[in-house]
């Protein structure tokens, strides 16, 4: 499975709308629509934030898998920048 029906799958799973999963991308509905149907290459930042959202690794969204692996407890830094 690649990418483009795996994101789909995962919203739809999640009972969202692209307007929502747009939203939270901070880019819109027409351009995670395109993202959907494969008629533009989503950024790395955008994969990465799906990551997070859906609780997978990008190997899940990406196909290399069809395990959905949590990902990892983000680790936070005890030191302040």
């Amino acid at each position: 499975m690649n990418y483009i029906q795996r994101i789909r799958d995962l919203r739809e799973d999640a009972d969202r709308t692209q307007t929502q999963i747009a939203e939270y991308l901070g880019t819109s509905q027409t351009m995670y629509a395109r993202y959907e149907r494969g008629a533009n290459e989503m950024p790395i930042r955008h994969l990465i934030a799906l990551c997070r959202y859906y609780h997978v690794s990008a190997d899940y969204i990406l196909g290399f898998t069809n395990h959905k692996i949590p990902l990892p407890p983000q680790k936070t830094s005890k030191y302040k920048e």
